[in-house]
């Protein structure tokens, strides 16, 4: 099995820099010093690497878009806030091989003519903020880092910088506000951050693991990296998978390996030996998708044609046993609590979903209540300035409208 973020898996000490280097790390960034920003940014698109972070955006196309604000002061962020339920892949990145991240970091920084860049990380994860400054200083030391890189006349800077546990600040523009020091609240967009992003300079900003692919593609070329996987997504992806299987956990597979591969080969199956309900594909923010519509690819075009999305990659195995109505009100606090409340219908229009499914679980509920969580669905979505209004609603109405009996189960005077 082809394997580029696994590569150092299981290898005693990969977070120590001699480890790393003596395996071949940094000779990647050696490579792309050697040769103009302009060709990088060429590979990287040629690779068809796109995002990890959810929106799957190219990263080629996002450092293409960079090139015009030369003149001007560049930042690169890298988003670790991590904060989709399901979803550990970063962790794993940055916790067991947090090298691999600066080197991509610091390649796409000299494509993008970027001098400093930010990994904006959870709060939550303080032992990884802590490994990840041990990590800079120590590349710091070995001239991997900051002035006058490997001999040459690019430098590039490298600060880490903890967030306060705010899901909406895995938003990038909502990261933006919170790097700068302000409340973590998305803005109106356009102007897009590679016009106008952080300190109002032109910004890129990719997720740590889309960032972990640059060295692959630059050392191996856009081809070996587009051999992997599927026509329209090449190159593998990293799969959290949780939830009812027999054995939960992190796995790097092609991209486009089939949803029932990964549950029933990777993870082991349905532990206990009970039967498939539905599965969330990925990431809590995802639709989810019954039993019976699992043989579908991890691509992002047969996602959306499923009725779903790639999301995090974050995969949640829910069995027979399993209440929908359980998993939708748990959706449903979760995106009441971490709306920002920037936005009135997502402000008010998420606690007004959790209030009625509160009300369904109690045995309080109406049909009526079933069918106001279906119109708020509808009309918070298109209506908020980023994309949580979608987040929070779309899982939930699917949720509804793929197992409604269930729903109708919980109404007093309904049979169980």
């Amino acid at each position: 099995m082809d394997e580029i973020i696994f590569r150092n898996k299981n290898v005693p000490d990969s977070q120590n820099i001699e480890v790393y280097s003596g395996r071949g790390g940094y000779s990647a960034l050696k490579k792309a010093l050697s040769q103009a920003p302009d060709d990088i940014i060429t590979m990287v698109e040629r690779s068809g690497l796109r995002g990890r972070g959810g929106a799957g955006f190219p990263a080629g196309a996002k450092w293409r878009l960079l090139t015009k604000y030369r003149v001007k002061t560049v930042y690169l962020i890298c988003n670790a806030d991590e904060g989709e339920p399901g979803t550990f892949k970063d962790r794993y990145v940055m916790e067991f091989d947090p090298h691999l991240l600066l080197e991509g970091m610091t390649i796409a920084a000299y494509a993008t003519s970027s001098h400093h860049g930010f990994i904006y990380i959870r709060g939550e994860y303080d032992w990884i903020a802590k490994l990840l400054v041990k990590a800079i200083e120590d590349a710091y030391a070995k001239g991997f880092i900051g002035s006058n890189i490997m001999g040459t006349d690019y430098s590039f800077y490298i600060d880490v910088f903890r967030g306060a546990g705010s899901y909406v600040c895995g938003e990038e523009t909502g990261l933006i506000e919170s790097l700068e020091g302000k409340a973590g609240r998305p803005r109106l967009k356009p102007p897009f951050p590679a016009a106008y992003g952080l300190y109002g300079e032109p910004t890129v900003i990719h997720n740590v693991s889309t960032l972990s692919y640059i060295p692959f593609i630059v050392q191996n070329g856009a081809a070996a990296y587009k051999a992997i996987g599927e026509r329209m997504s090449g190159g593998t992806a990293l799969f959290s998978i949780s939830g009812h299987v027999n054995k939960p956990g992190l796995y790097e597979y092609p991209m486009g390996t089939s949803l029932r591969d990964l549950i029933y080969e990777a993870a082991g199956g349905i532990r206990g030996g009970r039967g498939l309900k539905a599965v969330i594909p990925g990431g809590l923010s995802s639709p989810v998708l019954r039993s019976n519509e699992i043989d579908v690819k991890m691509d992002y075009q047969l996602l959306n044609a499923a009725g779903t999305m790639f999301g995090s990659g974050g995969i949640i195995v829910l069995d027979e046993d399993t209440s929908i109505p359980g998993i939708a009100l748990k959706a449903a606090r979760f995106f009441a609590h971490e709306s920002c409340g920037q936005c009135t219908p997502c402000r008010e229009g998420t606690n007004m979903i959790r209030h009625l499914m509160e009300r369904i679980m109690t045995g309080e509920g109406t049909p009526q209540n079933i069918e106001q969580m279906l119109r708020l669905c509808r009309h918070i979505r298109g209506s908020t300035i980023c994309a949580f209004g979608v987040a929070a609603t779309l899982p939930v109405e699917v949720m509804i409208r793929k197992f409604r009996s269930e729903f109708d189960a919980m109404l007093p005077g309904r049979p169980v």
